[in-house]
């Protein structure tokens, strides 16, 4: 058994856990929320094991480093970081009906790492940029960022999808107040504007030790920056003018987008000093 192994399983486990979310959700049976939730944790756990091991390959192989240096860890472990925030909030707020828009996620990004051909999931040796100790700080924290953004991407989404006045019994009504979806979706962009702007930080010192400045206004800087600028503008809005409900939901779901772009779009349309990522 090797790590790809270990995360081609995780991939469909998470897939399973999908669907028994959604077919809570569409059966109205609370029940399959519950075997869903079940399944999502021993799909985490599986993943834990698939980058653990991966991790441990790399020593073998001589490369010796985390396995956050390619599109395909960094999806895998974007995977786990989204799983683990998630069953964390499901937890604590006993609403299992939310795995519903935040579920599809998970499986989506480990599925793109899975399946896209033109993504390898060879373990390589770290390009010479790559090989500092800052590594792991910065992927980390960014990546709890862009986790936080997105489990408030899904908590936003129910905005639009549940009705000002959901009938009894219909399989809107089973979805939460008004406010606990307003509450969760602030505290997860305030958890991952804290954890973004904690990798910024990580990344410019970084920067400043591989290629002797802090901020070079690379393309993947850039849209950091202003992923980092839209979620600011969401907090004082909140915070300061009382905004809530979909006018924020709209906010949260741009920042998203933003997070999208300087995940994917910078790594693909844009070149500059990440495009090895």
């Amino acid at each position: 058994m090797n790590s790809s192994f270990l995360l081609s399983t995780t991939t469909f486990i998470y897939a399973l856990a999908t669907i028994f979310y959604v077919g809570s959700f569409a059966f109205k049976k609370q029940i399959l929320a519950k075997i869903g939730f079940i399944v999502l944790v021993i799909g985490f756990l599986d993943n834990s094991a698939g980058i653990i091991l991966r991790w441990i390959e790399s020593y073998q192989m001589g490369y010796g480093h985390a396995p956050f240096s390619n599109m395909y860890e960094s999806l895998v472990f974007f995977s786990w970081t989204v799983a683990v925030l998630y069953i964390f909030v499901e937890l604590k707020y006993k609403e299992s009906i939310i795995g519903v828009f935040v579920s599809p996620l998970i499986f989506l990004a480990i599925a793109y790492a899975s399946f896209d051909p033109s993504i390898s999931n060879k373990i390589s040796p770290l390009i010479p940029a790559l090989k500092s100790n800052w590594l792991i700080a910065h992927v980390i924290t960014c990546f709890l960022g862009y986790a936080g953004f997105a489990v408030a991407f899904g908590f936003s989404i129910m905005y639009f999808i549940k009705p000002q006045n959901p009938e009894s019994g219909s399989i809107f009504a089973k979805l939460p107040s008004w406010e606990l979806i307003d509450e969760l979706t602030y505290q997860m962009v305030v958890f991952g504007f804290l954890f973004l702007t904690i990798g910024i930080i990580t990344g410019a010192v970084w920067a400043n030790s591989a290629w002797g400045t802090y901020w070079s206004w690379d393309p993947k800087e850039t849209w950091s920056l202003i992923t980092w600028f839209v979620y600011a503008i969401f907090m004082h809005l909140r915070m300061m003018k009382g905004w809530s409900g979909k006018n924020l939901a709209w906010i949260s779901i741009i920042g998203f987008i933003a997070v999208l772009f300087t995940y994917f779009g910078v790594n693909y349309l844009l070149s500059g000093l990440h495009s090895y990522a």
